[in-house]
C-alpha cells in the first residue's frame, strides 16, 4: 500500500456518491425512452411451424442501448473504486491496535489534516508524518 493509493480513499468516496446520482439520472432517462411498436418474426404454435409476423411494442432501441451502455459503463467504474477503497479499509484493519492505526484511520478514512490527528492524539504534526513515513 502505498501513500497515493490512501490519498484517493476520500476522492473516491466522493465520486461513487457523484456516480449513484449520475446513474439514478440516467436510469429516469432510460425509464423515459418512448415505446414504439415493432415486428417479430416466431414460428406458429402447432405443426406446420409456419412463420409468423409479430408486433411488440420495445422501446426506442438505438436511444435505449446509449443508455443502458452508459449506465454499465459508469456501474463498472463505481465497483472499481469500491473495491479500491476496500483495500485501503483492509489495510488498515488489519494494522495491529495502537497510535499508528489510529492515525491511519484519522488521516486517511476520517479526512483529518495531520495537525488535528496531532491534537487529537497528543503529538506535533511532524510526529504523525514521521510515524505515516514509518509505515509506509
Amino acid at each position: 500500500m502505498n501513500r497515493e493509493q490512501l490519498n484517493k480513499y476520500k476522492k473516491n468516496k466522493r465520486d461513487i456518491e457523484n456516480l449513484d446520482g449520475i446513474i439514478a439520472k440516467l436510469q429516469e432517462r432510460l425509464d423515459a425512452v418512448p415505446v414504439v411498436s415493432g415486428k417479430v418474426t416466431k414460428s406458429s404454435d402447432d405443426f406446420p411451424y409456419i412463420e409468423e409476423h409479430v408486433q411488440v411494442r420495445v422501446e426506442e432501441p438505438k436511444a435505449a442501448t446509449a443508455l443502458k451502455m452508459r449506465i454499465y459503463e459508469k456501474e463498472k467504474r463505481k465497483d472499481q473504486l469500491i473495491r479500491e477503497n476496500e483495500k485501503v479499509e483492509k489495510y488498515i484493519a488489519a494494522m495491529p491496535d495502537g497510535t499508528t492505526k489510529d492515525i491511519f484511520e484519522m488521516v486517511f478514512l476520517d479526512g483529518m489534516t495531520q495537525k488535528d490527528a496531532g491534537i487529537c492524539l497528543n503529538c506535533t504534526q511532524g510526529r504523525i508524518a514521521q510515524i505515516i513515513k514509518e509505515n509506509l
